[in-house]
């Protein structure tokens, strides 16, 4: 059994971790229950009635939070011309072809999301090696491989959250920060879970939310009752 400290112990002490919350008392729980000095994530955790053995059952997709994730997230675009420039105006960290493969290629990799047009992706398939494992190669299944690179860096920079299933059926994500308060919270925690069940998959069959749990970055989780969550998803 893993040993935790005393922080830890008097906010599971304090909360109840085996009841069964609301969607918005599980939110005022977690907050209650955070005592780390920084400003942890609150983090959302969702087991889902899919198989993700079946390629359609695999759900992998991204979410514009209304009130963004709180982290700040540097971009690198692969674009050449009009479209290099557009990135930086967008507000990309790094824009650029060649040079900035070569740059990777030599160990560089001072950033967090890549996106990519089309016609790049031949040369960026060379570092495909070195971005794939750390997740860093643009994806057309979450939109960062796209010619609309202004967008797509505008929505990274505001806080778009990528997100897939595990072997598990478990689907994991930040979606914001303690000190974004219970409101804020709410609503990027509602955009969130509409999105997953946009993606309900047709061959998924029986309960598709089985399970879902809140918890932030330090404190204990709180299991909240799915039957809510559904009662007040549209």
């Amino acid at each position: 059994m893993p040993k935790h400290g005393k922080k830890f112990n008097k906010a599971v002490a304090d909360h109840d971790t085996a009841v069964v919350y609301t969607l918005q008392d599980g939110i005022k729980n977690v907050l209650e229950s955070k005592y780390a000095k920084f400003d942890e994530t609150f983090d959302i955790a969702m087991k889902l009635g899919v198989d993700p053995r079946h390629a359609d059952q695999m759900i992998r997709s991204s979410v514009v939070l209304p009130h963004g994730n709180g982290k700040v997230t540097r971009v690198l675009v692969f674009a050449k011309g009009a479209k290099e420039l557009e990135a930086k105006e967008a507000g990309a960290d790094y824009a650029g072809s060649d040079e900035l493969v070569e740059k990777i290629q030599g160990g560089w990799l001072d950033f967090d999301k890549t996106v990519a047009t089309p016609d790049m992706m031949g040369t960026v398939g060379k570092i495909g090696r070195i971005l794939g494992p750390r997740n860093l190669m643009p994806n057309a299944k979450l939109g960062t491989v796209t010619f609309d690179v202004a967008k797509i860096v505008k929505e990274i920079k505001s806080g778009k959250v990528d997100f897939r299933v595990d072997k598990a059926g478990i689907i994991h994500a930040g979606v914001g920060k303690v000190s974004f308060g219970e409101e804020k919270l709410l609503a990027n925690i509602v955009a969130f879970i509409e999105k997953i069940f946009q993606l309900k998959p047709s061959t998924s069959k029986g309960i598709y939310l089985r399970s879902i749990a809140f918890s932030s970055t330090m404190g204990p989780g709180f299991r909240i009752d799915p039957l809510d969550v559904r009662n007040q998803i549209k």
